[in-house]
């Protein structure tokens, strides 16, 4: 599969999401809103690994913590979903922190507890 430039995959990213958005409106648990985006995201032939592992490394040691990235589309952007009324500073510092510890330079936080999910979308780039 051709790799895709970093605005076109999320564009692609965010477009499903949008889908998912419009078929199931807000008011769900993230749980229902991850697998429905896995399965849209699977539907476009656009490669994806749910739930990966993040280890810290400290001292020369990894430590699993039990740190889990949500989405990591295409092993280039971490897609990090809420369903939440409100989206805080600490959302987005822990997708910071997942970028930075994971290498991962292009980040997606995506609540899709919103009337509008294009209000619900903020992206990040390291």
């Amino acid at each position: 599969m051709e790799k895709k430039n970093d605005g076109e995959l999320t564009g692609q990213i965010i477009g499903a999401a949008i889908d998912v958005h419009k078929e199931l409106g807000p008011g769900l648990l993230e749980s229902a809103y991850e697998e429905c985006l896995s399965h849209e995201l699977t539907l476009r032939r656009i490669s994806f690994e749910r739930q990966r592992t993040l280890p810290i490394a400290y001292k020369g040691i990894k430590l699993d913590c039990g740190y889990r990235m949500d989405l990591v589309v295409d092993r280039t952007v971490i897609v990090e979903l809420k369903s939440i009324e409100c989206v805080e500073p600490v959302h987005e510092a822990q997708l910071l922190t997942y970028m930075k510890l994971s290498n991962i330079r292009m980040g997606l936080l995506i609540n899709f507890n919103v009337p509008m999910l294009k209000n619900g979308i903020k992206r990040f780039v390291l």
